[in-house]
């Protein structure tokens, strides 16, 4: 199979952004780096190195000015946190807007026909922070300010965000659920941390229907999430046909994770990757765009992340396995609850 063009976000600066004491720090990047140079694939990703910093006039797509103001004016008074969650350093103002522009040159070199696939290794997350305030170690919603670019600056009429996250992503189905030009697919731990994105939670007015949430009990693992996608993420997203794919790709599902309490393996992170970008092969020209969130197991993400790229890149270099089996078996009453909640919706739900 053809290589294809894969491109990553990183800037050194990414990792002024840190606490040593919290579970969110700047090893979570450095890891991600070393297995990539211990792998020998640096030399054939291209390195997206953004050279400025996001206006808060882009930010302000998705964020209140009240709150990019307030963001600001805590760091530069050397404010420690904004939440019990969320902690903030002098830096991390201008660290968040250079994480913001990353995923903007990232959205360019995509659109272009520069690159094909690209991992933003961009901190801090995002995917938690509202429009108004800071969440769950988030300041800026990375993934939803690239989403209204696309659609703003690209024209795109159909994006899909897939969030695998083991949290669910609560400001993106805030900033989204009333557009149907976005399709939100959260597939989660519940009960745990945010305590949003239950199942009847499906978006409303016209973008009633493309909210879709799936709530998974605590030990969910491999065989469980095929099961969803098979029967209803890949039907959806062959029924919406996204012109673009966005992916919030926290790694902290993984059976080694120390904030949750899920079961899957290093390798169903690449079985993942790659019926997604069989999808964005389908109907998007191979586009495709992940964004990291959270991962807390900073090694083991390491080899994740590492399992993406080989996956949609097209290296064919081994996966790296667990040694342990996934255990499972535990989300089948929920798929069959989805369906149900979202059948008059996606006629490919039956």
């Amino acid at each position: 199979m053809k290589e294809v063009k894969t491109g990553i976000v990183y800037h050194d600066d990414f990792l002024l952004h840190t606490n040593n004491f919290h579970p969110e720090c700047k090893e979570r990047l450095e890891a991600v780096m070393d297995k990539l140079e211990k792998e020998k694939v640096l030399d054939r990703l291209e390195l997206i190195t953004p050279t400025e910093k996001a206006s808060e006039e882009t930010i302000a797509l998705v964020h209140k000015e009240k709150y990019i103001q307030s963001v600001k004016a805590a760091c530069e008074r050397g404010v420690r946190q904004l939440d019990m969650d969320t902690y903030i350093t002098p830096d991390s103002y201008e660290v968040a807007r250079l994480a913001v522009q990353g995923c903007l040159d990232a959205v360019n070199k995509v659109m272009a026909g520069e690159l094909d696939r690209v991992f933003a290794l961009i901190r801090p997350p995002g995917h938690h922070a509202e429009p108004d305030r800071a969440m769950g170690f988030c300041l800026f919603n990375n993934i939803a300010i690239a989403a209204r670019v696309l659609q703003n600056d690209y024209g795109k009429k159909r994006i899909m965000i897939v969030d695998w996250d083991v949290h669910h992503g609560n400001s993106t189905q805030h900033v989204f659920e009333e557009d149907p030009g976005v399709l939100f697919f959260s597939v989660h731990q519940s009960p745990a941390y945010p305590g949003t994105g239950r199942l009847g939670e499906i978006g409303r007015g016209e973008g009633r229907g493309y909210t879709v949430n799936a709530p998974m009990p605590a030990g969910s693992g491999d065989e469980d999430y095929e099961a969803l996608f098979q029967k209803l993420v890949l039907p959806i997203m062959d029924e919406y046909q996204p012109e673009m794919l966005l992916i919030s790709a926290g790694q902290d599902a993984y059976m080694g994770d120390s904030l949750a309490s899920m079961n899957l393996s290093k390798q169903f992170y690449a079985r993942m990757a790659r019926m997604l970008a069989d999808g964005a092969d389908r109907y998007a020209d191979g586009k495709m765009i992940f964004f990291l969130e959270g991962g807390y197991n900073v090694h083991d993400q390491a080899d994740i992340i590492f399992n993406v790229l080989n996956v949609v890149s097209h290296w064919d270099l081994p996966i790296i396995e667990d040694a342990r089996a996934s255990k499972g078996g535990r989300g089948k009453e929920i798929l069959h609850a989805i369906k149900d909640m979202h059948k008059d919706y996606w006629k490919s739900l039956p």
